[in-house]
C-alpha cells in the first residue's frame, strides 16, 4: 500500500440520497474498499445546494480519517501482522547496530532479561494490539508477583521501546501510542534504595580487603571512578597524578565509557597518587589491576569474593561498588566543590548552558590544586607502603604482599 491522501471523493444520487463515494484502508486487506456515505435528501427537508454537497463532502471524508497517516500506518501494522515478538527481536538488534547512539552491551543483557519475561505473556500477539488495556494487565501480574516498582517502570518502558520501534517507509510509527500511566496504574518509584559509605566503612573496608583489592578500594573511594573503569585502567592512563579515563570493561570485553562525558581526567590527591604509584611499581604497560595471567579483572569475581565476604564481616547488608562513588560526590558536595568540576570528576554531563561555557576542565592547574584541596576524605594509614606482588600459590585473581 501507499499512503493515501487529497481525495475528493465522487458524489453520485443514488435513490432517493445523494452519496459521496470514496477509497479507505482496510485492516486485514491489501485493497482499498469504495466506501459510500450519505451526505443528505435529493429534495425536500435537509436538501443540499451543490456547493453545499461538496463542502459536506469533503468534510465526511475529513472526518472518516481515510486520507491520514496516523489510518493508513494503523492499517499498515495490522495487515503487516508483526507480533511484539518479531518485533522485539528486530528491535535488539537494531540498537546495537544503528550509527546514532548505539546501546551498551550491558544495557541490552538487561533488555533481554526483560524480555525473557515479557514474551510467554506478549510475544504472539499482534504489535498493533499491544494497547493501555494490556500494559495495565501487565503491570497488575507484576504487582501480584511482588516487583518493585522499579522494575516494574523497567519492563514496561522496554515493551513501550518495541512498539514504538516499528515505523514506516516515512520514519513515522506505525503504532502510535498515547500512554495513560492512571489507567496503567503504572507505580510511582519512591525510596529507591541508594546505598553508600561513610569515612568509617571506607577504612574499615580498606583494612580488611587484600592484595591489590586494598588499592582498588582505596582508588575507588578516592576517585567515585565507576568499578567498570576502575578495571580498564591501564598503566599508560596514569600520568602525574592524572587518570585518564577512555575505556571501561563489561562481561570481559573493553567498551567506551557510558556516556561521552565518561571520556575525562580524573586529578588525584598526592596521598593516592602516591598509593598508586607504589602499587604499579615502575610497570610500563598493561592493566592496573589484573590476574597472574595479565587480564583484567572481572567485577563479578571482586565482588563475590572480596567485597561482599567483607561486608559480611562488617555485619553490613551486601552492597555494590556504587557506594563509592557515591561516598566520593558527598565528599566533594561537603568540600564546596564547584559543580561542573564535580560532574567532570565524575563523569556526568553538563546541566545548563552556562556549564557548557565554563571551561574548567582545561584548567589543569586549578583542577590539581582542587583535587589537593578537597583530599580523599579518609585515611590511608591502612594500605601498604611497599609494592604488592603475586604469590603464585594463590588464586590468579588474589595478590598479596
Amino acid at each position: 500500500m501507499s499512503r493515501r491522501s487529497g481525495q475528493s471523493g465522487s458524489i453520485e444520487k443514488h435513490g432517493a440520497v445523494f452519496v459521496v463515494r470514496f477509497w479507505e484502508d482496510q485492516a486485514g486487506q491489501a485493497k482499498r474498499i469504495h466506501r459510500s456515505v450519505q451526505i443528505c435528501p435529493v429534495s425536500g427537508p435537509g436538501s443540499m445546494t451543490k456547493p453545499e454537497r461538496e463542502h459536506r463532502a469533503r468534510k465526511i471524508i475529513q472526518e472518516s480519517g481515510a486520507d491520514t497517516a496516523a489510518h493508513f500506518r494503523a492499517v499498515a501494522a495490522v495487515n503487516l501482522g508483526i507480533t511484539f515478538r518479531q518485533q522485539s527481536e528486530w528491535w535488539i538488534r537494531h540498537v546495537q547496530d544503528r550509527k546514532r547512539k548505539p546501546v551498551k552491551p550491558h544495557t541490552v543483557c538487561s533488555w533481554k532479561s526483560h524480555l525473557r519475561w515479557i514474551d510467554p505473556r506478549l510475544g504472539a500477539m499482534p504489535l498493533s494490539s499491544i494497547n493501555n488495556r494490556i500494559l495495565k494487565d501487565l503491570v497488575s501480574e507484576m504487582s501480584q508477583e511482588d516487583f518493585s516498582p522499579k522494575t516494574i517502570r523497567n519492563y514496561v518502558q522496554v515493551v513501550k521501546l518495541v512498539v514504538a520501534s516499528a515505523v514506516g517507509d516515512d520514519g513515522e510509527e506505525l503504532c502510535p501510542r498515547k500512554w495513560n500511566h492512571e489507567f496503567i496504574d503504572l507505580p510511582n518509584v519512591v525510596g529507591q534504595r541508594t546505598p553508600t559509605f561513610n569515612q568509617e566503612e571506607v577504612e574499615r573496608i580498606i583494612s580488611m580487603a587484600d592484595g591489590q583489592f586494598v588499592v582498588l578500594y582505596a582508588l575507588l573511594a578516592a576517585t567515585g571512578l565507576r568499578v567498570g573503569e576502575a578495571l580498564a585502567l591501564e598503566v599508560g592512563h596514569y600520568q602525574t597524578a592524572t587518570l585518564s579515563i577512555r575505556q571501561t570493561i563489561w562481561n570481559g570485553s573493553l567498551q567506551s565509557p557510558k556516556t561521552r562525558s565518561g571520556i575525562r581526567e580524573v586529578d588525584l590527591p598526592q596521598p593516592i597518587a602516591a598509593v598508586l604509584e607504589n602499587f604499579i611499581n615502575g610497570r610500563k604497560s598493561g592493566f592496573i589491576f589484573r590476574t597472574e595471567t595479565g587480564s583484567a579483572l572481572g567485577q563479578s569475581n571482586v565482588l563475590r569474593r572480596s567485597l561482599h565476604p567483607i561486608l559480611a564481616g562488617m555485619g553490613r547488608e551486601k552492597a555494590g561498588f556504587h557506594c563509592f562513588r557515591r561516598f566520593r560526590v558527598t565528599h566533594l558536595r561537603k568540600q564546596g566543590t564547584q559543580e561542573d568540576l564535580l560532574r567532570f570528576w565524575i563523569g556526568h554531563g553538563s546541566k545548563t548552558v552556562t556549564d557548557v561555557y565554563a571551561k574548567l576542565c582545561e584548567e589543569v592547574a586549578f583542577r590539581k590544586a582542587q583535587a589537593e584541596r578537597v583530599g580523599i576524605g579518609f585515611n590511608l594509614e591502612v594500605v601498604p607502603c611497599c609494592p604488592l606482588t603475586f604469590r603464585k600459590d594463590q588464586s590468579q585473581q588474589t595478590i598479596v604482599m
